[in-house]
């Protein structure tokens, strides 16, 4: 029988918050990035949920604190970050409903806009696969680059196919749980769509359709 997988979005779905802020305030606090950097984050980011641009073009200017970093060091740095405030942020209903994708013995897979740095860490908590927008670094130096197509939108269905074909799995029997319209397109692609904590207009959109609404947090 093929495997049924059971995505899972991170940011305010498995993680009762933004990861992408939350890192911004590590570095802050760890006064890695300056205010000018902070100010700059912000912005692009603003532009980004209003959708005043997007991905491809907001992705390079939300990373730019990272380029020219060693890759092998943020992502140490990482762990250090998720041990001291991410992994607070661990939805409890969340957690509960990954361990009963688990004993139905379903494939449980992150899959994030966010990258790496952010994703890996979570993923390896919790003993998962993940899929994510992934970084692209040469000789160990991150180049503030990404690789084809970023892990958002109609990219999240790209990477979730593969997967899928992967394992010989079908979106058709795979379930998604997720906060935010940006991932109708995925939604919309599995079987089983849940709207978790949903923003408005994901809101207005599950109740069109009929899928179910579940509150983690």
């Amino acid at each position: 029988m093929p495997p049924v997988i059971a995505f899972f979005d991170m940011d305010y779905t498995t993680l009762d918050a933004s990861s992408g802020l939350l890192y911004v305030k590590y570095l802050r606090q760890q006064k890695r990035i300056g205010r000018r950097v902070l100010l700059r984050i912000a912005w692009w980011t603003l532009l980004y949920k209003v959708s005043a641009i997007d991905i491809n073009r907001a992705v390079p200017k939300l990373l730019s604190y990272a380029e020219h970093q060693s890759a092998s060091r943020m992502m140490a740095e990482s762990y250090v970050w998720f041990e001291q405030m991410l992994k607070a942020h661990l939805a409890p209903r969340a957690l509960e409903k990954i361990n009963f994708h688990r004993r139905q013995d379903h494939r449980i897979v992150l899959i994030s806009a966010s990258t790496q740095l952010s994703v890996q860490p979570v993923a390896e908590h919790l003993h998962v696969d993940f899929l994510c927008t992934r970084l692209i670094d040469h000789d160990d130096e991150l180049t503030g680059l990404v690789v084809d197509p970023p892990c958002y939108g109609l990219g999240k269905v790209v990477w979730a196919q593969r997967y899928a074909a992967e394992h010989g799995a079908s979106l058709a029997a795979a379930y998604l749980y997720t906060d935010s319209h940006s991932d109708r397109p995925l939604l919309e692609a599995v079987g089983h769509p849940v709207a978790v904590n949903p923003d408005a207009r994901l809101r207005r959109l599950a109740r069109q359709r009929g899928w179910p609404i579940e509150m983690f947090y």
